[in-house]
């Protein structure tokens, strides 16, 4: 049994490369169509009053 020895990376560098291109482009495009929604603003305010006993102070 022999063993070869692979001596070119350009074919792995390629395909790194197209598939760091291809993870760009989906990763670009997901930006863009969460960009395009429309999400509401809330109508009414949201407000709360804490009472004082609630706090502690620590030393």
């Amino acid at each position: 049994m022999q063993f070869t020895r692979k001596t070119s990376y350009s074919k792995s560098i390629i395909g790194l490369l197209i598939k760091l291109f291809i993870i760009t482009i989906v990763f670009i495009g997901v930006v863009i169509l969460l960009n395009k929604l429309d999400f509401p603003a809330p109508k009414k305010s949201i407000e709360k009053i804490i009472p004082n006993e609630n706090f502690k102070i620590v030393k």
